[in-house]
């Protein structure tokens, strides 16, 4: 029986499909909903002039015998499958999106893409024009055999990839280190190699085959805290008690470790010249871990110096050498208003007289743990130098940062007659070395280039500190991915 359609029931189809085709990519790459919308909208309209002309698009059929009529039947049943093809990725992409999973969205959407795209191709092949599928999907198994032994480092870099994916050990962002010592950023992941960016800026990609096979750890799971070591050694001139609660001090001064784990203080072993101890603390970022290691190492040496704890030989070297001691070096409880002097830089300008003029009018001031030493509207009249324990500065009632022993605040007040930036706070007990307002205007009315001086080399105290230094969490931050992005032009 030969159904008899209407030309212009044919041409509507038709016309409808190329439309659809041509909204569909007046809308662009952009607007992934609205393509969505016009594919569901067009492809509804398709199938029901379809079942209105009784032509089944999933069915070879030959039941018109006017050429034109063949021609234009198989043109509407080709665009209603690619319609379908279309929506269903349309569909793909949004769960993708929705499912929030960035690294797999591209792997993924292009396996099922590739997967919607050849079934597609085989069903206009089998039901439109009447091709044999299986002698063709016979045909091409030994054209695939052949194929797959041409391309088996390729292959086995894609099931990789895929396996990568589908386990997820680490998201485009991550910072990881290999079993090979590589170390880095993910900065990039396709289906055959991942790329790296080590902190030299360098771009290292790994064939996905190999990165399968090589052991691997996540410093951004589940957060990019890390844990940094320290070891040191203490010789016997204080007890071990007394030596960890110094260490504990110099820790919790540290602006740059993270607060929301405790610092640890760790005696692993001692001997008749010292005792090894091993400092534990954590950084909020991978990327601060050598800023933060150096400020642990200057803070350390600092508190040591001010309450006179030694650092020790190594073992099997406190023997003379050379006709030189290398024992341990006993340091006084606090230091002298004259060491701070030569220990600070920016006293290097000053002559010996003027230094000891300095020297003979210096007082010392103590504070006790809590107590405030200067109101944030307050402007002090005094430099000051901190011989032992740690200042914090505060801004409504928020740490800003904390100072240790050889830091110094006051230069505001004294040369700017500008109250400090925060309050000031002892957060132990603490020893203040004072230098007098007058004794230092003397030494800068004679010479002017030392107020210029004094500001230039005491950064904290006569800068502005502001929010921006104390470190932003994590979730504030412009997420990685966005940034290793742009580093390629993304």
């Amino acid at each position: 029986m030969v159904t008899v359609i209407p030309p212009i029931s044919l041409l509507a189809l038709n016309f409808l499909g190329w439309a659809g085709i041509i909204a569909w990519h007046l809308q662009g790459r952009t607007r992934p909903n609205a393509r969505l919308v016009v594919q569901i909208i067009f492809f509804a309209a398709m199938t029901l002039l379809l079942t209105a002309a009784q032509i089944v698009p999933f069915r070879f059929e030959r039941n018109h015998e006017d050429e034109l009529d063949r021609f234009l039947v198989d043109g509407a049943k080709t665009l209603w499958w690619t319609h379908l093809a279309w929506a269903t990725i349309g569909f793909t992409r949004i769960y993708i999106v929705l499912e929030k999973r960035p690294r797999e969205a591209r792997l993924i959407q292009d396996l099922l893409i590739a997967v919607i795209y050849l079934g597609t191709s085989l069903s206009i092949m089998a039901f439109v024009f009447g091709v044999p599928i299986g002698t063709l999907l016979a045909t091409s198994g030994i054209f695939a055999i052949i194929l797959g032994l041409a391309l088996q480092n390729t292959l086995s870099d894609v099931f990789s990839g895929l396996a990568l994916t589908v386990g997820r050990p680490y998201v485009l962002g991550d910072w990881i280190l290999l079993g090979d010592g590589t170390e880095g950023r993910v900065a990039a992941s396709n289906w055959r190699s991942t790329s790296i960016l080590t902190s030299a800026h360098n771009l290292i990609v790994l064939p996905n085959s190999v990165l399968a096979k090589l052991g691997l750890t996540n410093f951004s799971r589940p957060t990019e805290a890390h844990q940094l070591e320290l070891s040191i050694r203490i010789a016997l001139t204080q007890p071990p008690n007394l030596s960890m609660e110094i260490l504990r001090l110099a820790l919790s001064s540290c602006n740059l470790i993270s607060r929301e784990f405790q610092p640890t203080v760790s005696l692993q072993g001692m001997d008749a010249m010292g005792i090894d101890v091993l400092l534990l603390f954590h950084v909020s970022t991978i990327g601060e871990r050598t800023a933060a290691r150096n400020e642990v190492i200057d803070l350390v040496f600092r508190h040591c110096r001010a309450n006179g704890v030694a650092l020790a030989m190594p073992t099997g070297s406190n023997w003379i050498a050379d006709g030189m001691s290398f024992g341990p070096h006993r340091w006084s409880t606090l230091q002298s208003p004259q060491e701070l002097l030569q220990a600070v830089p920016g006293f290097g300008t000053l002559t010996a007289s003027e230094r000891q003029t300095l020297i003979g009018r210096a007082t010392t001031r103590q504070f006790s743990a809590g107590a405030l030493i200067a109101d944030e509207s307050e402007t002090l009249s005094s430099l000051m130098i901190i011989q032992a324990g740690i200042v914090c500065r505060r801004r409504d009632g928020n740490d800003i940062e904390r100072l240790s022993p050889g830091d110094c605040f006051g230069v505001r007040g004294v040369f700017g007659g500008r109250p400090e930036n925060g309050s000031l706070c002892a957060l132990t007990k603490v020893t203040l070395c004072i230098f007098n307002e007058n004794v230092l205007r003397d030494l800068t009315s004679s010479r002017p280039e030392l107020a210029e001086e004094f500001e230039s080399r005491f950064p904290k105290a006569a800068s502005e500190v502001s929010d921006n230094h104390v470190h932003p969490s994590p979730a504030a931050k412009e997420p990685i991915a966005h940034k290793t992005r742009s580093l390629f032009g993304h």
